[in-house]
């Protein structure tokens, strides 16, 4: 199933639209055979300036693009945007660390409350596709942001089989690393404190991340769709940086300034997880992505049984410790992949805000 040929004459909701997640579906989908796509949000301003720049670089296709107001936490605006539509991506959360840690129960509301919203919706729309967008945080969380994600990829999971058999709708979940250039990423700030000739505020230069950019998290998404079973989870394979040695690439594209060490933040780790000990159990190689099948036994375990001994995690987690370590010139390659930080360096005003 190619997601382009599928696409051909649908109409796609993306919730969280107005994010750079949702400007980059649109870069590839918006020329494409797609009837329309449904950006829904609560930020009126990014909507209008999101309509502006489409009406401006894409007259005639700007009519496919459909806004609508409204927020994942309010069941009625979630029903109404899913109304008539085939396919939706998940987007919509709350993903800044700190903040989660401050306001957690706001936390819980959006990325649980609002993923269980969503998936009520799809099922009673009889929508065919949902890919929900989680993040390397929810493997072992230690952050209020980690967690509330972790328990939407559980609402995902346990409803999925529900989902399918009352509507046909396959509910997965794809799981990736730091978004370079995303909105709260790292790499804008380093960039304007450069311009501004302040120190660059590094939290702790080993620490680890892993590194994609906006087109590698919709190549998972795109590979999600295309080839997911009820309750799959799937985790693209990704190279990792220390924060010294991005900090570093970043200078070295932008000019010097000096460093000034803050100490670890809120919530924050040492190194991020992908793939727990656990789940590498479940899950299967698919090339550059990782496919983990959901546990498909229901509560009465006596009715199943296993021969010989009884594994309960695998050899090791996939973590940005363990995973391809890019140097410092790898990762001037690598953010260089950005849009963002190729309109930085030609002046350009970005599209939309992340």
């Amino acid at each position: 199933m190619s997601i382009s040929k599928t696409m051909i004459g649908k109409k796609l909701v993306i919730t969280g639209g107005t994010g750079s997640f949702g400007s980059t579906v649109l870069k590839h989908f918006l020329q494409s055979n797609i009837e329309e796509i449904r950006i829904f949000s609560r930020d009126e301003k990014k909507q209008d300036m999101m309509r502006h720049v489409l009406q401006a670089d894409y007259p005639d296709y700007a009519g496919k693009v459909q806004f609508y107001i409204g927020d994942v936490r309010n069941l009625d605006s979630v029903r109404e945007v899913m109304y008539g539509a085939d396919y939706v991506f998940h987007a919509a959360a709350l993903k800044e660390v700190p903040s989660c840690e401050f306001f957690p129960m706001e936390a819980v509301r959006t990325n649980i409350i609002g993923t269980d919203n969503v998936i009520t919706a799809a099922v009673e729309n009889e929508i065919k596709r949902v890919v929900f967008l989680s993040t390397d945080k929810a493997a072992y969380p230690i952050n209020t942001m980690g967690m509330t994600k972790a328990v939407g990829e559980k609402v995902v999971q346990a409803r999925a089989q529900k989902a399918f058999e009352r509507s046909g709708t396959v509910l997965s979940c794809t799981r990736y690393g730091n978004v370079m250039c995303s909105r709260g990423s790292v790499i804008p700030l380093f960039i304007d404190q450069i311009k501004r000739k302040a120190p660059i505020t590094i939290t702790n230069p080993e620490m680890t991340r892993f590194l994609m950019n906006l087109d590698e998290a919709v190549d998972l998404v795109a590979f999600a769709f295309e080839h997911a079973k009820p309750g799959d989870l799937f985790i693209q394979k990704a190279d990792a940086s220390t924060i010294g040695d991005l900090a570093d690439a970043v200078m070295k594209v932008f000019g010097r300034t000096e460093k000034k060490m803050i100490g670890t933040r809120h919530g924050e780790k040492l190194y991020e997880t992908l793939m727990t000990k656990e789940e590498r159990l479940r899950a299967t190689d698919m090339g550059d992505y990782f496919r983990i099948a959901p546990d498909g036994r229901s509560l009465n375990y006596d009715q199943f049984y296993v021969e010989g001994s009884v594994l309960t995690e695998g050899d090791e987690a996939y973590t940005s410790h363990n995973t391809h370590r890019l140097d410092i010139d790898g990762v001037v390659e690598k953010i260089m992949s950005t849009d963002y930080v190729r309109e930085e360096l030609e002046g350009k005003a970005h599209a939309v805000e992340s």
